[in-house]
């Protein structure tokens, strides 16, 4: 292939998948809320209970500013992960609340045996009600008010600006005054943003971010860094020696990063000023990016948890029987399904161009059996994959081809298999 032809391809692989991007954010605000079986059915009370469209609506307006935090318009340096983080929370928020919200309202109403209409909430107050009571700004303002008390603690013992001081008072401050602590236990309580903020107890990424924001706060710049499993933080310095001296059997390093930087399994602990150099500073962008991946995986592994050990590749060759009808394949858990793929998507607005990310969320679209959405975006995958995965693809994506079909005949009311000569 000539380099004129292959730039030609380049371009209309990119064009493809540009177009495919927008019509994914398109989709997701014309796509209806999945709800569980009991909710499906379930009139929406008042006093206490919302609407539907209330619901949609959150859905909506945090895609929507999510997608805005992250464009590719701004500047790096100007994107804000507090905020970027909080838009999650609120999209995933509204759909756990969503659901549990229907799941009561219909326990109800069968105790009651009566069906009651819905008149909906105040639109201006969908913030407030799913954050915990609490709007984005006044998270925010919670991170603004850890950075006042480091002032506070400055300012008390009458401690100057160096760059010691300050993290050394950043540090009793998140650890010792607040009791912020990582978690051994992956959950979603200590996965967002605001709920960490709430029970100071959180996942590393999480606590590296929180770390990250107080310190802008008070105008320090930390940086960061995938180091094997671990993500570590560090603060923008001339002079790494003194982060690795030892004071009181620790250094400022392994304050700041926990316990990883002292297990010798971890790579972490073999860093020292000279090989911290050497490491690729993660840009805002990859430290959202691997935030979400860390909750596709929470969610998926949620939602297999049935099904132990299923990779999302698993059912890449057989589909499913030939003999057997595809409904009777019993479902992962719908709701953390529904959550890994919304998390999936927000990654993929970030990170068209990755092949294996696509080639994931096209498996969880086919777990869902949304058949046309998975074979659109595995296609796609085909596109960019290494030959090796894409010929294990292809004959997928054909079975793909033959579900979405037969399920389209069946929604037509037609009964028994579709043939194909």
């Amino acid at each position: 292939m000539s380099a004129s032809s292959s730039s030609g391809v380049d371009r209309k692989l990119k064009n493809l998948i540009d177009v495919t991007t927008s019509a994914a954010v398109i989709k997701h605000k014309k796509r209806r809320l999945n709800l569980s079986p009991m909710a499906a059915a379930a009139p929406v009370k008042t006093g206490g209970f919302s609407s539907p469209k209330f619901y949609q609506e959150v859905l909506t307006a945090a895609r929507a500013n999510f997608t805005q935090e992250i464009s590719f318009q701004l500047k790096d340096k100007d994107i804000s992960l507090a905020k970027t983080l909080l838009h999650i929370s609120a999209e995933d928020e509204a759909f756990v609340a969503y659901n549990r919200e229907m799941d009561a309202n219909s326990f109800q109403n069968e105790r009651e045996g009566s069906k009651l209409s819905s008149d909906g909430q105040d639109l201006n107050q969908k913030e407030s009600m799913l954050m915990g009571g609490k709007k984005i700004e006044d998270w925010l303002s919670e991170l603004d008010a850890i950075a006042k008390e480091v002032e506070v603690e400055l300012i008390s013992r009458d401690i100057g600006c160096h760059l010691i001081e300050v993290l050394e008072a950043v540090n009793r401050v998140l650890f010792d005054s607040m009791g912020f602590k990582r978690s051994n236990i992956v959950d979603s309580k200590c996965s967002y943003l605001h709920s960490v903020l709430t029970s100071k107890c959180g996942s590393a990424i999480l606590l590296s971010i929180i770390y990250i924001e107080v310190c802008r706060r008070l105008n320090l710049t930390i940086v960061g860094s995938r180091v094997g499993e671990d993500f570590l933080i560090w603060p923008q310095t001339g002079n790494p020696e003194e982060l690795f001296k030892v004071n009181s059997g620790h250094s400022l390093f392994g304050i700041v990063n926990g316990r990883c930087v002292d297990n010798p399994k971890s790579k972490a602990s073999d860093l020292n000023s000279s090989s911290l150099l050497g490491l690729d500073i993660a840009t805002n962008r990859d430290i959202i990016g691997i935030y979400l991946a860390n909750l596709i995986r929470l969610h998926w592994k949620r939602a297999s948890r049935t099904s132990h050990g299923l990779m999302l590749t698993s059912p890449l060759r057989p589909v499913h029987d030939d003999k057997t009808d595809g409904s009777s394949i019993p479902l992962l858990r719908p709701q953390d399904l529904r959550l890994a793929i919304m998390a999936s998507e927000k990654l993929l607005i970030l990170q068209p161009h990755n092949w294996a990310l696509r080639r994931d969320h096209g498996m969880m679209l086919y777990f869902t059996r949304e058949y046309g959405e998975a074979v659109q975006e595995l296609s796609i995958c085909m596109a960019f994959a290494p030959e090796e995965e894409a010929e294990i693809l292809e004959p997928f994506v054909e079975k793909l081809h033959l579900l979405r079909l037969e399920s389209s005949w069946k929604s037509l009311g037609h009964k028994g298999h579709l043939t194909v000569p």
